[in-house]
């Protein structure tokens, strides 16, 4: 592995061909949200605007698998952490019902909480590994928000879909854990199924934006057929 990934042993534009191809999987959960979101009474301006960050975030991560540089980096991690952060506010806001200030304080929070962890990952742990640190913090959000929503019908599918991409998440970030630690056994690599998994839990958080309706907070009719 000398170019960050199992699969790139050069710096070709089809050197990473399966890296390459799964982010046709976010493309995927895209369009079955808006399929999803196209269905509904009232088509809520969030969902979409989650939507379109769903189709950069595989438009993104496709760059920078083909032609890795600072600047498809950036066209890779920049809609990442705007669906990250930006979701995490969300969640706030609709599921819980939070004050913009307690949103945007709590999504600070948060912000900080994922630099923490990805500054002690990268001092702490081998540099093979180190980089998917920053994802820890992620996973503690979908888990966290998953358990702290209450006991209440109106919130049993956010919770069951929130619970099923954290779960999904947790397998999705193993895989890219262990990408750089798998080459020589597996020259293909894992990291084709972070893009896969991944996917999964970006169309179940899509799937829970969509169905919630729209305005801070929850009503009793929202996620309806449980």
């Amino acid at each position: 592995m000398q170019f960050g990934y199992c699969e790139r042993l050069d710096a070709g534009f089809w050197a990473e061909p399966v890296n390459a191809a799964t982010n046709g999987a976010f493309l995927v959960a895209a369009l079955a949200a808006f399929w999803l979101w196209r269905r509904q009474p009232a088509r809520d301006g969030v969902a979409l605007a989650f939507i379109l960050l769903v189709c950069a975030i595989g438009m993104g991560s496709f760059l920078f698998h083909t032609l890795p540089n600072r600047w498809t980096l950036l066209a890779d991690v920049a809609p990442i952490q705007l669906f990250a952060f930006g979701y995490f506010a969300f969640a706030l806001r609709r599921f819980f019902g939070a004050s913009r200030l307690v949103t945007a304080a709590g999504t600070l929070a948060f912000f900080c909480l994922a630099l923490s962890l990805s500054w002690a990952g990268r001092a702490l742990l081998p540099a093979i590994v180190a980089g998917s640190a920053g994802y820890a913090a992620f996973l503690l959000g979908l888990i966290g928000i998953a358990l702290a929503l209450p006991a209440d019908l109106t919130l049993a599918r956010p919770r069951k879909l929130l619970a099923l991409a954290g779960l999904a998440f947790a397998v999705s970030l193993t895989t890219r854990s262990i990408d750089g630690l798998l080459c020589g056994a597996f020259p293909l690599g894992t990291h084709w199924l972070w893009h896969l998994l991944n996917a999964l839990v970006l169309y179940l958080l899509l799937r829970a934006t969509v169905l919630s309706g729209s305005g801070p907070g929850i009503t009793a009719s929202a996620f309806p057929g449980r």
